[in-house]
C-alpha cells in the first residue's frame, strides 16, 4: 500500500515538466496579495470585536456610576452601569418602530432626560412594549413626572440601519434610533448616548427590560477571514496544477 501512493504519483506527473508561465503566475501572486490582505484584515477586525466584548463583560460588573454631562466622558462609559437624575420631557417621547421580542411586533420606548444640574439631555431607552390590534393605536406610556433617578446600561446606536422611509420628525413613531436626527429635530442638546433603563423602576410600568448582551459579530469576521484564506489556497493549488505540462521534448515535439 505504501509502495502504490509513490508509483501512482510518478504515473500522475510522468511526461510533465514544472513549467509556469510568466502571466498566469504574476496574476496568481497578486490574487495571493489580496486574498492575504483582506483575510488579514477580517481577523483583525474580529480581534477588536473580541477585545471589545471583553470590554463589555468587565464594565457589566462594575458598579454604577454618575452619568456625566460631556459627550466625550458619555461615550467613555459605554457597557457601563450609570445613573441619570433629572426630569423627563414627556412631549418629546417617541416610539421606535419594529422592534420584535418572543415573535410579537412592538416599540421601544425612548424619552429625553434633562439632566440635574445642565442643560443637557440624554436619550433613555425605556423598553419595549407590544403594538396593539392596530398599528393606529399607538401604546400610551408616559413617563413618570417630576425628578427621577434612572438606573441603567451606556450603550451606543446602530451608526448604519436599514430605513424604509424617511423618519417623520413632527410624530411619536420613528424607524431608528438616530441620536443626531433627533437632535436636529427636537432641538435638543442630546448626549451621543443612549441609556437603557434596568429594573426596577418606580413607579412600576408595563414595559419589559430584558436587554440582550451585546453581540460585536466577531465570529461572522471569522469566517469570511477563513474564506479568503481558503480563496488564496485554492488559487495556489490550480497554479501549481496548470502549471505541471507535458514535456514536449521527451514526446518529440
Amino acid at each position: 500500500m505504501r509502495a502504490a501512493l509513490p508509483n501512482t504519483m510518478r504515473a500522475l506527473f510522468a511526461g510533465r515538466r514544472f513549467r509556469p508561465r510568466a502571466v498566469p503566475t504574476l496574476a496568481t501572486v497578486a490574487f495571493l496579495a489580496l486574498t492575504l490582505a483582506l483575510g488579514n484584515w477580517q481577523r483583525h477586525r474580529a480581534a477588536e470585536k473580541d477585545a471589545l466584548a471583553a470590554q463589555s463583560a468587565v464594565a457589566a460588573r462594575e458598579p454604577p456610576v454618575e452619568l456625566p454631562a460631556r459627550d466625550d466622558d458619555a461615550l467613555r462609559l459605554r457597557f457601563r452601569a450609570v445613573r441619570a437624575s433629572g426630569q423627563y420631557e414627556p412631549s418629546r417621547q417617541i416610539l421606535i418602530d419594529n422592534k420584535v421580542r418572543a415573535g410579537r411586533a412592538g416599540f421601544d420606548v425612548v424619552a429625553p432626560l434633562r439632566l440635574s444640574g445642565s442643560g443637557r439631555y440624554v436619550l433613555v431607552d425605556r423598553g419595549w412594549i407590544a403594538q396593539g390590534a392596530s398599528r393606529r393605536d399607538l401604546p400610551l406610556v408616559p413617563p413618570p413626572a417630576g425628578p427621577v433617578t434612572v438606573t441603567g446600561r451606556v450603550n451606543l446606536p446602530p451608526q448604519r440601519y436599514l430605513e424604509l422611509g424617511r423618519d417623520h420628525a413632527a410624530g411619536p413613531l420613528w424607524e431608528n434610533l438616530d441620536v443626531r436626527r433627533i437632535a436636529s429635530a427636537t432641538g435638543l442638546d442630546l448626549l451621543p448616548v443612549v441609556v437603557e433603563q434596568s429594573d426596577p423602576v418606580e413607579p412600576p410600568d408595563r414595559l419589559l427590560r430584558d436587554w440582550p448582551r451585546p453581540d460585536f459579530g466577531s465570529a461572522q469576521n471569522v469566517s469570511y477571514m477563513l474564506q479568503w484564506y481558503s480563496f488564496g489556497t485554492l488559487a495556489v493549488i490550480f497554479w501549481l496544477t496548470l502549471n505541471w505540462r507535458v514535456d514536449e521534448a521527451r514526446h518529440g515535439r
